[in-house]
């Protein structure tokens, strides 16, 4: 059975962000595909300090483990796909749920050929900012990224409100739906040949 992780990166464990979550959830679970919300807390998460040492000494892991970024590393190389939510602040993801997006990918999560969607929650403005911020590190590591009708984003202020945003919630259906078929439909072991990574800087 394949099986989805679905980050909840708001503090509020049971906010507008966990009813977004939870509606893809429940679409991918009638679908046959088993899910976990797993909530990043409201502790915080350091940045990556871009040490390296995570390719030296790390083993696929942040040499720190002092939160909660190897833990989700864990979960996400037992995982078939990927949905990260945050709610909106100034624009913007929650900084812990992105710092906590950067260190897995850099540290050497298990993600190539993996389904990838986020999630963005607002009160008014600045989801589509959001949306798009979360969701640009998934190209980078060659994940597919899940689409859905609309930008994936749910309206609300208060808790339990974004459920009154019916085509937000239909969004977050629609998603939950291509997610699973797109991953009945994907042989992940059978993905295309990859070049060798030829990086490039601009000033030398």
């Amino acid at each position: 059975m394949a099986k989805v992780l679905l980050i909840n990166g708001s503090p509020r464990k049971n906010g507008n962000t966990f009813t977004a979550l939870s509606e893809v959830a429940h679409v991918l679970n009638e679908q046959g595909i088993e899910t976990e919300i797993a909530w990043i807390g409201n502790k915080a998460i350091r940045g990556c300090i871009a040490c390296g040492s995570c390719k030296t000494k790390g083993n696929g892991q942040c040499v720190f483990n002092d939160d909660v970024c190897n833990e989700m590393i864990r979960k996400m190389n037992n995982v078939d796909g990927l949905v990260v939510g945050s709610p909106t602040y100034y624009g913007t993801p929650n900084g812990s749920v992105l710092s906590l997006i950067h260190r897995m990918l850099f540290a050497g999560a298990d993600v190539e050929n993996k389904p990838a969607a986020a999630v963005v929650v607002c009160r008014r403005g600045g989801a589509s900012a959001a949306f798009q911020t979360l969701q640009m590190p998934f190209q980078m590591k060659n994940m597919p990224i899940v689409t859905s009708q609309y930008w994936n984003i749910v309206y609300g202020r208060d808790e339990g409100q974004a459920a009154l945003d019916t085509e937000g919630m239909q969004t977050m259906r629609t998603l939950g739906n291509n997610m699973a078929w797109m991953l009945k439909s994907l042989k992940r072991d059978e993905g295309p040949e990859r070049e060798q990574w030829q990086p490039m800087n601009y000033i030398r």
